[in-house]
């Protein structure tokens, strides 16, 4: 592969998504290719045809590359899915340097104490995400190094995953031709793309609703302190669709993409939406108010599912900048209106836009996860902390190469 040049991977429910990005002379984002083809091996975000999938990778890295002009061998990859969990955890240790000062030693003996959790045998850790440390009982810390103490402890938000589930997706990019970079929680993708560095520190929630999961982030203080996968999506939108007005499932995505709206204000008229026939059949007029009758229910189980979830575990309180929308459903014309109902909070809906080169191709909330995922992957590049595991610890476990250059980075 070219270098500095990165490839963003996200394998979805519905499609699968690649973006070749690279950073000009003035550290700008340069969008080079993008590619999308569709998704048939999958359900709810997790792999259940590794032919298909492979054959969706192949597809859609061909047409970034031919976009692009370059080849790409490496593939920073999206993971999402029911089995990834997201928990908080804290790590203390004694600090035992000469004279009591911490140095990167102990952050890196702290980090991998709050690592000594309980989760499955089934699941690899795939973040280890630090978000404040606390010296003796003095918390908010962001630079303990230096700093003289005897107790050093560390409040960290860890994403494990199946191992199975990275397995297949590992599989399946090998199978295409490629192997993965690294894994990445999708939500964390997003982010890079969508959010920007004053929402996170003041504290903001990212909704991405894809075709088969709605994957969730909290970032308070520039960190990420909850996440959550809800294996719910597009998908079964267009599933209610295609029941209630008894149309196969492609023609009721059509139906969806073409004229869904979730809220009676964006009906553009009175006028009924026809809807081809199927095998000779003609063609049959559903109103408009109909449609919004199937879809507003659903999106609305859907965010009612994540504000329950967040209100559970605390997290709304703390989102003062509000919530941001992304995703392919998150373009149906009024989810903006029922997210802030049901939230009570300011809703904005998000484009990847930070970016130069192809504005155009990119201008629409499917491509958020992977053009953050090859934003990650320059960041990575461009850094050396976030570098791969595979021929360290064994291929599911992303853990940093050297905790002791991730603290340069997290303290610089």
């Amino acid at each position: 592969m070219e270098y500095g040049v990165t490839a963003g991977l996200d394998i979805g429910t519905t499609k699968v998504c690649v973006v070749i990005s690279q950073k000009d002379v003035y550290g700008d984002i340069l969008v080079l290719g993008v590619g999308v083809a569709p998704s048939y091996g999958l359900r709810k975000g997790v792999i259940v045809n590794i032919d298909s999938t492979t054959e969706s990778i192949a597809k859609a890295v061909e047409a970034a590359e031919v976009m692009a002009g370059v080849d790409v061998d490496e593939l920073y990859t999206g993971i999402t899915g029911g089995h990834i969990k997201g928990q908080n955890s804290r790590g203390v240790i004694a600090v035992s340097s000469r004279n009591r000062e911490v140095t990167y030693r102990e952050v890196d003996r702290v980090i991998e104490a709050a690592q000594a959790i309980n989760y499955p045998t089934d699941k690899e850790i795939i973040h280890v995400i630090p978000w404040e440390f606390i010296v003796d009982e003095q918390d908010g810390v962001k630079d303990p190094v230096g700093m003289s103490g005897v107790r050093l402890e560390v409040d960290a938000h860890i994403v494990t995953g199946g191992a199975t589930a990275l397995q297949n997706i590992t599989k399946s990019v090998n199978r295409a031709g490629f192997n993965v970079e690294d894994f990445v929680l999708s939500s964390l993708a997003s982010a890079e793309a969508v959010l920007s560095e004053d929402e996170k520190e003041v504290g903001v929630i990212l909704i991405d609703i894809g075709g088969g999961t709605t994957d969730t982030i909290l970032f308070v203080n520039g960190s990420i302190q909850y996440s959550s996968v809800f294996p719910v999506g597009g998908k079964y939108v267009t599933k209610d669709i295609s029941v209630g007005l008894k149309i196969p499932d492609n023609i009721a995505e059509k139906v969806k993409l073409e004229h869904g709206f979730c809220s009676k204000e964006y009906m553009k008229s009175e006028d009924d939406i026809e809807i081809s026939g199927v095998g000779g059949r003609g063609s049959k007029v559903v109103p408009q108010m109909t449609l919004c009758n199937i879809i507003e229910p659903r999106v609305e189980e859907i965010l009612d599912l994540v504000y329950r979830d967040l209100v559970r575990k605390n997290a709304l309180e703390l989102a003062s900048g509000g919530i941001v929308l992304t995703g392919g459903t998150a373009s149906l014309l009024g989810i903006e209106e029922i997210a802030e109902r049901i939230f009570n909070l300011p809703v904005r809906m998000a484009l990847p836009d930070n970016v130069i080169g192809l504005r155009d191709k990119i201008a629409s909330p499917i491509y958020s996860t992977a053009l953050g995922l090859s934003i990650y992957g320059l960041r990575e590049d461009s850094t050396g902390v976030f570098e791969s595991q595979q021929n360290k610890r064994g291929i599911f476990r992303r853990m940093k190469s050297s905790l002791s250059e991730f603290a340069k980075e997290f303290f610089a």
